[in-house]
């Protein structure tokens, strides 16, 4: 994930994502830089509007957090109906019950 971030921190200081300044920002972080995963990622992004992916996954996001929200609506009117089912349903086992006693 470093390798990733690291590309987005060069797009969002307006550098050009490529090997060499991957290894330089990954170097400047700390972190044990594998060039083979570098040349990867480079060349991986390297057609890559980030912005764009970014701005995308924003608004999918945005669409999905919403889609739970109609859901929990529906949840809330679930257990009163299905109270009601069961009172309904006991007191038609407690007629059936009383109707057996009688034969």
């Amino acid at each position: 994930m470093e390798y990733v971030y690291a590309a987005m921190l060069l797009n969002k200081a307006g550098k050009d994502v490529s090997a060499d300044a991957l290894t330089k920002t990954l170097s400047a972080a700390g972190v044990s830089v594998d060039e083979a995963r570098v040349k990867a990622t480079a060349a991986a992004l390297a057609d890559v509007d980030i912005n764009k992916v970014i701005e995308e996954t924003q608004l999918a996001s945005a669409s999905a957090s919403a889609a739970p929200a109609a859901s929990a609506d529906t949840a809330e009117e679930s257990p009163a109906e299905e109270k009601q089912e069961k009172q309904e349903a006991s007191e038609e086992d407690v007629s059936e019950g009383l109707g057996a006693l009688f034969g």
